[in-house]
């Protein structure tokens, strides 16, 4: 044991009293007793190495050497712009790996009231007897004052005993020194009678002073033991917190996996950043108040400026950031005018964003994402000032909204924000630039059908679909067709029976002319204009919307003439209505 303890400044030159400090801890307390008069030395350091000034090639081998080693460890991302699975089971092995990390990490967190203030400690009755005790001692001074007297004059007595027996070792002196103070008090003042009765009490009471310092030391270490047992006692006392996150408790089944790949997602799947963004969201949730928040009536004063509309291909809920609606002046000063209209923005796009949220039930093969659709037509170019609200707001999200947005599609982009994002792209990561498409003016239509069908877009990002009552609905699909420059083009809509036949259409950008007629089956029938051709601006209506009652079979023509340089999208819908 003692070979083994061996402190290495002992090696290094230190002084003696070191090494004796080594043995004694070693040495059982029955054969080296501690008295309360022994102070233990001081603990001598550990000789450190010396170390030298850091020099900047030193700094660039350990990056090096750090990022070999993340490398190494790193766990494979998916760079594909699908959607990743929730289904745990589906995860690849280092994936699940980290997730049951996570899990580990928060069921101990829950434990020990890590995400919340813990509650105080139960009362403990047995604290409350040894300071019944201590005021007892407190109250008896005088008895102890009286002892020392008597004390004081038997000692002058005792004189001559001390000098014969000076010859003794000095432990065994002090060791009668120590008797003879507590039993002469209680004998005669003969004092022959005084020096047996002495020599008696050196042989059965010297073991006395031993017992009470072995006691003490046993009692000194157990009592951080009884303290363990009794923190012990009261954390199985304790029930693990409760944390729920957006209605659904962290750890409770598949939905809250879910969650938790979320923050591992967006860590790259890094446990214990995930971990601290877990912790920072739920703090900032109870300090932000969120669930108060979304029952705070804040307006309507935004609802043009944000909505959502419709879904993606994939039934994903599509959100609108239209940001030309802050060409409105009023508007514009009553989001960014001072700090307290900019924070109530804020707290506004937050509960919009929680309502979105909430929805969502978070089965692991059930959608849990949006699409987000930025138009900056017309766009003042506000969110580049940090000083206004996009800055914070955007942080805000990033910070406790993790992994919600399946794609970012940037519509009506200028040229000077395409700039910037080349300035900001270095600063993303791979898997947040996977999710950002970008497209211009000319290309917006296109971009934006691709992820989302005609019939879900509104009119007003270029596709048919309207609020209030319509005649055409959201499931009423929409074709698109292509027109060349310089060409006509020409839609058939075939009609067999008596009825009313409606359609609307619309051609992006229009300056086309457009014109129906309705051409029966039968030969020698006439042919019945419907709609006049004409040349219709960018500037007139965007949709425009025809109906035909239909008294024989035959077909509705619509005649579409492009005699501009551009190609064209045409985008169409129509409906047969049964009549008597």
């Amino acid at each position: 044991m003692t070979e083994e303890s061996k402190n290495p400044a002992a090696e290094a030159g230190a002084p003696p009293s070191a090494e004796v400090v080594t043995v004694v801890a070693d040495v059982p307390q029955a054969e080296k007793p501690l008295t309360q008069t022994e102070a233990p030395p001081a603990p001598v350091p550990e000789p450190e190495e010396a170390q030298k000034p850091a020099t900047t090639d030193d700094v660039v081998e350990a990056e090096k050497q750090t990022k070999t080693a993340e490398d190494e460890t790193a766990i494979p991302q998916s760079v594909s712009c699908n959607e990743e699975s929730y289904v745990v089971a589906e995860l690849p092995e280092l994936q699940k790996k980290a997730l049951e990390e996570f899990k580990n990490l928060v069921r101990d967190a829950l434990k020990k009231h890590q995400f919340t203030a813990p509650p105080p400690p139960p009362p403990a009755p047995k604290e409350e007897e040894p300071k019944a005790e201590e005021k007892t001692d407190e109250q008896e001074p005088p008895k102890e004052e009286e002892k020392k007297k008597d004390e004081e004059e038997t000692k002058t007595e005792v004189k001559t005993v001390d000098q014969e027996a000076s010859k003794v070792e000095p432990e065994k002196e002090k060791e009668k020194a120590v008797v003879v103070v507590t039993e002469v008090a209680t004998v005669d003042d003969d004092g022959a009678k005084t020096v047996e009765a002495i020599e008696e009490s050196v042989v059965s009471v010297t073991p006395a002073p031993v017992d009470e310092a072995t006691s003490s030391a046993k009692t000194e270490a157990e009592e951080p033991k009884k303290k363990e047992e009794e923190k012990e006692e009261q954390e199985v006392c304790v029930p693990p917190e409760e944390v729920s996150i957006w209605g659904i408790p962290l750890l409770a089944d598949d939905r809250s996996d879910v969650i938790l790949l979320k923050f591992l997602r967006a860590r790259d799947y890094k446990v214990k950043e995930a971990f601290t963004m877990l912790k920072n969201t739920v703090k900032w949730r109870k300090e932000y108040g969120i669930d108060d928040l979304i029952e705070e009536d804040l307006g309507s004063d935004w609802d043009k400026v944000v909505f959502s509309h419709g879904v993606d291909k994939e039934g994903h809920p599509v959100c609108y950031n239209v940001f030309g609606e802050f060409q409105n002046m009023e508007l514009y000063q009553n989001t960014f005018s001072d700090e307290e209209k900019r924070t109530k923005f804020i707290k506004w796009r937050i509960q919009f964003l929680e309502k979105s949220i909430r929805k969502f039930d978070f089965n692991p093969t059930a959608i849990s994402t949006i699409v987000q659709v930025n138009d900056l037509k017309n766009s003042p170019g506000f969110f580049l000032n940090k000083e206004l609200v996009t800055g914070q707001a955007i942080q805000l999200l990033q910070d406790n909204y993790p992994e919600f947005v399946a794609k970012q599609v940037f519509i009506n982009v200028p040229w000077w924000y395409l700039a910037f994002s080349r300035v900001i792209s270095p600063f993303l990561t791979q898997r947040t630039k996977n999710k950002f498409v970008y497209a211009g003016p000319s290309k917006s239509a296109d971009t934006l059908f691709k992820y989302i069908a005609p019939e879900q877009v509104p009119v007003q990002q270029g596709g048919l679909s309207q609020d209030g009552d319509q005649e055409f609905t959201s499931s009423d699909a929409v074709t698109e067709v292509t027109i060349k420059p310089s060409t006509k083009e020409t839609v058939e809509i075939p009609v067999t029976e008596t009825s009313v036949l409606v359609w609307e259409l619309r051609v992006l950008g229009w300056n086309v002319s457009y014109g129906a007629e309705f051409v029966p089956s039968t030969e020698g029938h006439y042919t019945v204009i419907v709609q006049k051709a004409r040349k219709v601006n960018s500037t007139e209506e965007a949709v425009i919307s025809n109906s035909f009652k239909v008294g024989e079979p035959g077909k509705i023509v619509l005649t579409i003439d492009n005699q501009s340089s551009k190609k064209k999208k045409l985008l169409y819908r129509s409906k047969t209505k049964i009549c008597s």
